[in-house]
């Protein structure tokens, strides 16, 4: 699993094979240029879910449910997750949160609505959670990630991400629910992987989580190839004969006559 927020990134991961297609509230960070998740809204989300839709045929497709589009009510929760599937051509949903929100899931998969969980560091919680912190590191905390979990499978969620959790412990809560775990530095224990796509291809210079393994530097290749194109402008190396479009001498002198 990946994430992607435009046409062109998801046309290539469904040519790769990735399993599924997130369409993360991380593009607050990486796309949108907010310090955390919890500014993007609804409309924003959808359009990037539309843009990743139109690019993707073969892999689920999973909308990331914004900050405040679930949590005012059960009533808000079924409504912005239909508008997903309805306007964005999700195929499920993702939100955060254990036992407060199993009413939530509940009530949005009996609306016929696949829910994927997602506990852990949950970065919709930052202010609550003291900042972008592993979790789970203590027994008691560990004790109600693996009841929250157990909660969410009952209340219907198809899947759960377990992000920033102990390796042995996301293991552990893998091997004790029966729906498949979707691990983001939660070790190799877990049923799946997800990660940032801006973060493994080296796109988001503000920081780089300590769980990522960075694919490529597509942000010093995008440097140079600015770069390379302020010099070839200026030095007049570029448009060269090549890249321009000519008339016939013929048309060139008529024009001028």
């Amino acid at each position: 699993m990946l994430t992607a927020y435009d046409y062109p990134t998801a046309m290539a991961m469904d040519k790769a094979g990735v399993d599924s297609i997130l369409v993360g509230d991380s593009l607050a960070m990486v796309v949108l240029g907010y310090e955390n998740t919890l500014p993007v809204t609804m409309d924003e989300m959808l359009h990037h879910a539309r843009a990743v839709a139109r690019g993707a045929k073969s892999a689920l497709l999973v909308g990331d449910m914004p900050f405040m589009s679930y949590q005012v009510s059960v009533e808000d929760a079924v409504r912005n997750a239909g508008r997903f599937l309805q306007n964005g051509g999700m195929d499920a949903v993702k939100l955060e949160g254990g036992r407060e929100r199993a009413d939530a899931v509940r009530a949005i998969v009996g609306a016929g609505i696949p829910v994927m969980g997602h506990l852990g560091l949950t970065p919709q919680s930052v202010h609550q959670l003291g900042g972008f912190r592993a979790q789970g590191k203590t027994a008691i905390a560990a004790k109600r990630l693996l009841e929250d979990a157990k909660i969410l499978e009952d209340a219907g969620a198809f899947s759960l991400v377990l992000e920033a959790v102990p390796a042995r412990l996301a293991e552990y809560i893998s091997k004790q629910i029966s729906i498949p775990t979707i691990g983001i530095g939660a070790g190799a224990g877990c049923d799946g992987q997800v990660l940032v796509t801006h973060d493994m291809l080296g796109l988001f210079e503000r920081f780089t989580p300590k769980f990522v393994k960075q694919y490529a530097n597509f942000h010093a290749e995008m440097s140079k190839a600015f770069t390379d194109y302020i010099d070839d402008v200026e030095s007049r190396r570029f448009p060269a004969v090549e890249h321009t479009v000519e008339m016939t001498d013929e048309e060139w002198e008529e024009f001028i006559k």
